[in-house]
C-alpha cells in the first residue's frame, strides 16, 4: 500500500504543469534570500532589492489574476545607463537567467541616463511600473509585443500609446560606441533586432514586466508594492524623488 501511495504522489508531482509549479515562486516564499541570491548571481548589474521588488509586485499581480504566465519575470532597471545591459528575463521555475540585454528608453526620457517618465499620449517618454505582456503583431517596427500597463496614472495608457516591445537597429553595441548611448524610441522598450523575435516569443501571453526606477512617490504608492517597506526604502535611494513623472 505504501508503495502505491508513493507512486501516485510521484505521478501527481510529474503531472503538475510548470505554471503551477512556478506559482509557488511568485507566492510568499518567492523572496527568500537563497532564491533571490541565486538569480542575482546570474545577472550582473541587477541589484538584489530591485529583483525582490519585481518578484513581490509580479506575485501580487498574479494573485489578483492579472498575470497568467507565472513562470517568467522581466526586470528593466532604468536607473542603469542605456549603454549597459539593464533588461533581465528570468525563468523563475528553473531559477535561470534567460536574457541580459540592452534596452532603449524614450526620446524624451533623457540621453544615456533615463531621467523623465510619462504616461501621457504623445510624450515620447518611457513609463515605469508593472506591465503584463499581450499578443504579438507586425507593425512599423516589425514583430512586436503589446504591453498593458497595470498601474493607474503611471503606465495604464500603454496600450493607447502603442508602447510595445520591439527590435530596433539603434539598439546595439555599435550605437553605444558611436553615440555614447543607445538610440531612443518613442517610449517603447526596444531591444536588439537579433534578439527581439525569440525574446518576444518567450514573453508573450501574460508574463510580467517590471520597469524600475528609484522614484519614491511611485515606490511608496504602487498598489503592487505595499508589502516590502524595507526593500522599498533601499530601492528608493538615488534621488528618484527629484525626477519628473508626468
Amino acid at each position: 500500500m505504501k508503495r502505491k501511495i508513493l507512486a501516485v504522489a510521484a505521478t501527481l508531482m510529474i503531472a503538475v504543469p510548470e505554471s503551477q509549479a512556478a506559482a509557488a515562486v511568485l507566492g510568499s516564499s518567492a523572496t527568500n534570500d537563497a532564491f533571490v541570491a541565486s538569480l542575482v548571481k546570474q545577472a550582473p548589474g541587477l541589484r538584489t532589492e530591485v529583483l525582490r521588488l519585481a518578484i513581490d509586485a509580479a506575485g501580487d499581480a498574479a494573485q489578483k489574476g492579472l498575470v497568467k504566465r507565472r513562470d517568467l519575470l522581466t526586470v528593466i532597471d532604468y536607473s542603469i545607463a542605456s549603454s549597459k545591459p539593464r533588461l533581465f528575463v528570468f525563468d523563475l521555475a528553473n531559477r535561470k537567467l534567460l536574457y541580459r540585454e540592452l534596452v532603449a528608453h524614450g526620446k524624451n526620457s533623457g540621453g544615456n541616463l533615463t531621467t523623465n517618465f510619462s504616461n501621457r499620449q504623445g510624450s515620447l517618454a518611457t513609463s515605469m511600473g508593472l506591465f503584463v505582456t499581450g499578443n504579438t503583431y507586425y507593425g512599423s517596427n516589425g514583430y512586436s509585443l503589446r504591453l498593458r500597463g497595470l498601474e493607474r496614472g503611471v503606465n495604464d495608457n500603454a496600450m493607447e500609446r502603442a508602447i510595445v516591445l520591439h527590435g530596433a537597429s539603434y539598439v546595439s553595441e555599435s550605437a553605444v560606441k558611436a553615440l555614447g548611448r543607445l538610440g531612443r524610441s518613442w517610449g517603447c522598450p526596444a531591444v536588439r533586432k537579433s534578439v527581439a523575435r525569440p525574446m518576444i516569443n518567450t514573453l508573450r501571453g501574460g508574463s510580467a514586466i517590471f520597469a524600475y526606477y528609484p522614484e519614491k512617490k511611485w515606490l511608496t504608492t504602487s498598489a503592487f508594492l505595499q508589502g516590502n517597506s524595507e526593500a522599498i526604502r533601499i530601492a528608493s535611494n538615488g534621488g528618484g524623488s527629484q525626477r519628473v513623472v508626468r
